[in-house]
């Protein structure tokens, strides 16, 4: 697993917790900026030594990086070893087919979403939200709080009705 915070007043230990808890064996943490890959030796180490069918495992997209290219070219990087990427909070994955469509399109969405949002990997919520929604071109993503994890709902247009919303 692959854990960050952009600075020492941050804690890892959530992330450390949750990567654990999701099976991790090893966990590479480190206190870096996440705005571009450069000073990231923790993350290159990761990425150095994982083989084909190895999986990286992150508690939420944003711990990679906030440029959604460095995120994708992970991803691409990843995906050219024979590698996965989990991110844990939503679940989502790289494995397979549609695992590779659905977190290149996710992706984009997920980092602009994050950056706009008070959430941070870091910092406990006492009160967090129970539904948010982004609309984007005609279309509408809503995430929802459902048993303690994030779920996305994409609905065509903002007036459907939940019946017609498509569950990621």
């Amino acid at each position: 697993g692959y854990a960050r915070v952009s600075s020492s007043s941050q804690d890892l230990d959530i992330q450390k917790a949750k990567l654990t808890e999701a099976g991790c064996e090893v966990i590479r943490p480190e206190t870096v900026s996440g705005a571009s890959r450069d000073d990231r030796s923790e993350l290159a180490t990761v990425m150095e030594f994982l083989r084909e069918g190895d999986e990286l495992v992150v508690h939420r997209l944003d711990r990679l990086g906030r440029s959604t290219r460095d995120v994708l070219n992970l991803v691409l990087e990843l995906d050219a070893k024979g590698a996965s990427l989990r991110v844990l909070e939503p679940e989502v994955t790289t494995a397979g087919d549609m695992g590779r469509m659905v977190i290149t399109a996710f992706l984009g969405w997920w980092l602009i979403w994050n950056s706009s949002s008070s959430v941070t990997g870091s910092v406990p919520e006492s009160n967090p939200p129970r539904a948010r929604a982004i609309t984007r071109g005609g279309g509408n993503l809503l995430m929802t709080m459902k048993s303690g994890s994030w779920q996305m709902l994409v609905y065509p247009k903002l007036r459907s009705p939940v019946s017609s919303a498509y569950h990621i």
